[in-house]
Parts: C-alpha cells; sequence; structure tokens
C-alpha cells in the first residue's frame, strides 16, 4: 500500500461539510470527472455504467448532482438508486453489472457533514494506491463546463433487492414471537431494516425512523445507544439493534437493555463460527482498536486474530488476501465476506440472530465468553495533525505508557481520518494505572497540539 500522505481521502471516502472544500460543487464536479477520466483510460472505448446511492442528509441531491455532472461530461451513464444504506451500492453493482460506485454519506457524523464512498466494478471499495492515484488526476483536471441541462437519472429496485436478499437469510417466519427494538438514527436503515424483521415474524419496535434528513445520527442511533437500551427495557424486548446514518454499522443491547460491546461481539460471531467449523482459516481479522481480550478468548477456542490499520476496507483487503471469512471493527462495522463485501448493519443483526436462535441462549450469557480488559479513550479535537516525532513531550508520554504496559496491555495514539481528532486509547489489568497513564498523554498533547 502507498505511504503517500492523501490530500482529499481519509479512513473511508472524502468527507466534510457540505459547500467547504473539499464538498463544494465546483470540486466535486472535478472530482467526477477525473474519475470518469481514470475510470476511462482503464476501460478504452467503453460508456461506463456508475450507481449512485445516498443516505437522507438534505445535501445528499446537491452532491449527487456535482458528481454527476462530472461523470456525464466524461461520457459515462449515471444510475441513481436513492436513499440506501452503503451496502446496498456495492450489491447493486454485481447485480447491474456495473462499472463504477459511488456512496453518498457522512456515515455516523451529524447532518452538517456529508461525504463520499467509492467502490471499484467488484463492489470492493478503493485502497490507498487507487486513491492516491485519483489525487493525481484531480490536481490535474479543469472543472468541465456545468452542462445547462442534466441528463435524467436512473431509477432501480435496489432497495427490494435487497431487502429481499437479507430476508432470506433466515427461514421464514423464524423471529415469530420475537420482540425487537430497532433504532435507525434518522438514517439509510428507515425503509430496511424494520421492514425485514416484520417480514420475518417479529414484532418490532422502532424509534428514529423518520429520514428528514435534517435529524440523522442527532438524537439516536449507534452514536446513542442510551436511547436503544431504554426501549429494550420499554418493551421486554428479546434484542436491541441501532445503525449508523448509511446502515454499514450495527451496535447492540442484550435482552437486559445493557450495551454489548463491539469486541464481545466480535468474538461471539467468531466463537461460534469456529464451533460450526465456518471460520475459515481459523482466523478472524480486526483493527488496532480491538481489545487484547479478544486475543485471549480466541487462543483460547483455537483461533488466532490478524489486526490492520482503522478502517473496514483495511479489514476487507486482509480478509481477501489471507482467503478469511470474517472481520471487523469494534466501532460497529462486522464483514461476512462470504455473504457481503461490505460492512451491512442489517447483515451482521440478522447473523446475530442466527447465533442466537441455533444456540438456544441469551445474548447476556454469551457476551460472558469474552473477558474483555479495562481500556480507557479519549478523542481530543486538535487544529493540526503533527507527525508524533515533532512533539517531544507526546512522544515520550507515549514511550512511557508503552513501557509501563509491555506484556500486560496496550497504547495506541493515532489521529482520526475523518476528523480533526487525537485518538488515545491505553489497556492493561489496572483501571488507576491506565487513568495516570491516559492523564499524561492528555496533558502533553495539550501542550504541544493545543488539544481539547
Amino acid at each position: 500500500m502507498t505511504l503517500v500522505q492523501l490530500r482529499y481521502f481519509g479512513t473511508d471516502g472524502i468527507r466534510g461539510i457540505f459547500g467547504e472544500p473539499p464538498l463544494d460543487p465546483p470540486f466535486l464536479r472535478r472530482l467526477g470527472y477525473a474519475l470518469a477520466g481514470n475510470l476511462a483510460l482503464r476501460n478504452p472505448g467503453r460508456r461506463l455504467q456508475v450507481v449512485f446511492g445516498r443516505d437522507p442528509r438534505i445535501s445528499g441531491p446537491a452532491i449527487l448532482s456535482a458528481l454527476a455532472e462530472g461523470f456525464l461530461a466524461g461520457g459515462h451513464r449515471v444510475v441513481d438508486i436513492g436513499v440506501v444504506p452503503t451496502p446496498v451500492v456495492p450489491e447493486a453493482l454485481r447485480e447491474r453489472q456495473a462499472d463504477f460506485g459511488v456512496m453518498i454519506t457522512a456515515s455516523h457524523n451529524l447532518p452538517s457533514d456529508n461525504g463520499v464512498k467509492f467502490f471499484d466494478h467488484n463492489g470492493l471499495k478503493l485502497d490507498d494506491d487507487e486513491e492516491a492515484e485519483i489525487e493525481t488526476w484531480i490536481d490535474q483536471m479543469h472543472a468541465p463546463e456545468k452542462p445547462s441541462v442534466l441528463p435524467a437519472v436512473e431509477e432501480s429496485e435496489a432497495l427490494e433487492s435487497y431487502r429481499m436478499q437479507r430476508t432470506n437469510l433466515l427461514p421464514p417466519h423464524a423471529l415469530a414471537g420475537w420482540v425487537i427494538a430497532v433504532d435507525c438514527g434518522h438514517g439509510a436503515t428507515c425503509a430496511t431494516t424494520p421492514e425485514v424483521f416484520r417480514r420475518l415474524g417479529a414484532d418490532v419496535r422502532a424509534r428514529a425512523a423518520n429520514p428528514d434528513g435534517t435529524r440523522i445520527n442527532t438524537d439516536g442511533g449507534s452514536e446513542h445507544p442510551e436511547h436503544l437500551a431504554a426501549l429494550v427495557r420499554a418493551s421486554h424486548a428479546n434484542l436491541g439493534v441501532a445503525h449508523d446514518g448509511d446502515g454499514d454499522r450495527l451496535v447492540v443491547c442484550d435482552e437486559t437493555g445493557a450495551f454489548v460491546d463491539g469486541d464481545e461481539l466480535l468474538g461471539i460471531f467468531a466463537l461460534h463460527a469456529l464451533r460450526t467449523g465456518t471460520l475459515k482459516q481459523n482466523l478472524v481479522v480486526a483493527t488496532v482498536q480491538s481489545n487484547l481480550g479478544l486475543d485471549l478468548a480466541l487462543e483460547a477456542a483455537g483461533g488466532r486474530l490478524v489486526r490492520v490499520p482503522v478502517g473496514d476496507r483495511q479489514v476487507l483487503h486482509k480478509l481477501l488476501e489471507l482467503g478469511a471469512s470474517f472481520g471487523g471493527e469494534n466501532s460497529g462495522h462486522y464483514i461476512f465476506a462470504d455473504v457481503s463485501r461490505c460492512g451491512d448493519g442489517l447483515l451482521a443483526a440478522l447473523q446475530l440472530v442466527r447465533v442466537l436462535r441455533e444456540t438456544k441462549r441469551a445474548l447476556s450469557d454469551l457476551r460472558k465468553e469474552i473477558a474483555l480488559l479495562p481500556q480507557l479513550t479519549a478523542n481530543l479535537r486538535v487544529q493540526v495533525k503533527k507527525p508524533f516525532a515533532e512533539l517531544p513531550l507526546f512522544a515520550e508520554a507515549l514511550r512511557g505508557a508503552e513501557v509501563a504496559l509491555r506484556g500486560r496491555g496496550r497504547v495506541l495514539a493515532r489521529y482520526s481520518g475523518t476528523e480533526k481528532k487525537l485518538r488515545l486509547l491505553v489497556e492493561g489489568p489496572a483501571p488507576q494505572e491506565l487513568e495516570s497513564l491516559l492523564s499524561a498523554l492528555k496533558l502533553a498533547a495539550g501542550r504541544e497540539l493545543g488539544a481539547v
């Protein structure tokens, strides 16, 4: 993978505030034109088909229009599949045998933000090298003249196809007698997750299910699991599930209304697959953020954990490289590569239901098998993402924490790929020690970065 510092792309596509660079219309038209030219170079003599999806943010149509103008100016055809969860886009690519996919979303961010994610003809997110090549094209392009009349885009049946495929993953009426609490976060899953659970026979209690584009991720969804927990308890639900704005994440509450950690879910999926002989290579791919307790639980069961940098596309690329079948991020992305090559919150929820049905155990019981080490985190806002080598106080605090935890835990410091934030993590057996180490890191970051 490239070591070049990217200017526009972050952990997962391009993200920012609509109307400000790099999410202003002139840049977006140039981006679409650059992508069109890059695709034409790879596919000479062909008029290509580009599939667009978006979450319900109010800025989505304007972003789609600007990007589409660039693709159309490059001679390609644009297909709009409307408001859909992110995993619908790569599935629509395969169904239509299309050439490129664009999802307009800022995932779990607030309504003022937006962004774009890109998929190749195989439904895979672009890797770092591909993003670096596209950035070169962007910088060489002149914005095309805006067409006086934008050609009409084409709607498709991608959303209903996705609902049917997900419903068919479980037997008919598999959830008869179940009560499931669902928090859609006013996002793209409002028309998918509740409906699929109802088709399977569940009594669905849904909240934050109004995708008007103004409240996405604000008072519900994966970023506010306390609302889901309250709904589970009030409705005496068997399970509670919540998604982020574009539906590629899953957050879960067990039947008591207690939040289930993402690493516990990774462990539950992995241990069940190990026991049923369906975990290819007997390994799970997770990121550097995952708890050391997950490693220990897998090793005790005869499996192993492989770590990659943060980002669900990093997980997927490693899964494909190793011929493995399952991995994810403890932030809520779970990839079942034999079913889908994209994080899919609904798919993960259905796979969890499958585990609960096959084991005939409560989620509150299953989660006990993954004993997580105490872990403290901090997300500090910074003005400039300076290299750690240029921060002597912070670098010294980081080395001190690593020495203190060596062999007993971990320390991790990294800049967010989507926001101006420094993310800190300390993990080990003694909570008081972790508090001291994290305080030292925060103090040093505050002095040298103005981090708060």
